[in-house]
């Protein structure tokens, strides 16, 4: 795992546009609406976005004249799969998280 990703992470700032966004997922906002919500003004706001898109947790498009902005749900996934495989030994429930069910021996064969 990128160390990128984790300062990304550690601004204040960054982490309420992560989580913003991850509110209104699968969708995404436009930068100018994200920058009213968290009331801060647009060109702070773009630095922030851009340092979140480079470690890969969000991603961007253009629609007309708008930069719309959205979690990169795969970039999303690789960090929580190295939280709990790494920082967990793949054991989940040491982080407080349910283990993981093991598929029941008639849905193994049913291929279910």
């Amino acid at each position: 795992m990128d160390a990128e990703v984790f300062a990304a992470l550690a601004h204040d700032l960054r982490l309420e546009v992560f989580r913003l966004l991850v509110a209104t997922l699968p969708n995404g906002m436009p930068a100018g609406q994200i920058a009213r919500r968290l009331e801060v003004p647009a060109s702070t706001l773009s630095t922030h976005l851009a340092q979140l898109e480079r470690a890969g947790l969000l991603k961007s498009w253009r629609e007309q004249q708008r930069i719309l902005y959205a979690v990169d749900t795969d970039g999303t996934k690789n960090l929580v799969g190295f939280l709990v495989n790494d920082c967990c030994h793949g054991q989940p429930e040491l982080c407080g998280y349910p283990a993981a069910r093991k598929p029941t021996r008639a849905k193994r064969a049913s291929g279910a």
